[in-house]
């Protein structure tokens, strides 16, 4: 089990043939772990194939029904989040832009403040941010 920790971060179709055969040992000593990687394959998927919004919330719908059937409790988390911002979610497929270059440039301004030790003249802060970032 202590080596097997990895293949479960990756899609199975990158598996090499001892992560396969490690894999078909694990899920079959472990199902509910082979339920828990297909449920987290399937999410993933839908952010993948996926086309647009109306065949994403379908989607989402149906990988909500399948965390309700498992009974996984962590995954009963991971479906009321999706559940409670799905028209945040859903706004991906629009474009198919996140946000992570705010959030990005929101890390890059905090460890600038934390290497200041703290703000005291927020005009001076914005101009040595303006011209360090601009």
């Amino acid at each position: 089990m202590a080596r097997s920790r990895y293949l479960l971060f990756k899609h199975h179709g990158k598996w090499n043939l001892s992560q396969k055969q490690r894999a078909d040992l694990l899920f079959q000593r472990y199902p509910q772990l082979a339920k828990a990687y297909r449920l987290s394959i399937r999410l993933g998927s839908i952010f993948t194939h996926s086309k647009n919004k109306q065949q994403a919330f379908k989607a989402l719908a149906i990988w909500h029904n399948e965390v309700a059937s498992a009974g996984i409790d962590a995954f009963k988390t991971v479906a009321r989040s999706v559940q409670t911002h799905y028209e945040s979610i859903l706004n991906f497929f629009n474009n198919r832009a996140t946000n992570a270059s705010a959030e990005s440039f929101n890390a890059k301004i905090k460890a600038f403040r934390a290497t200041s030790r703290g703000v005291r003249d927020t005009a001076f802060f914005l101009f040595r941010l303006a011209k360090i970032y601009a």
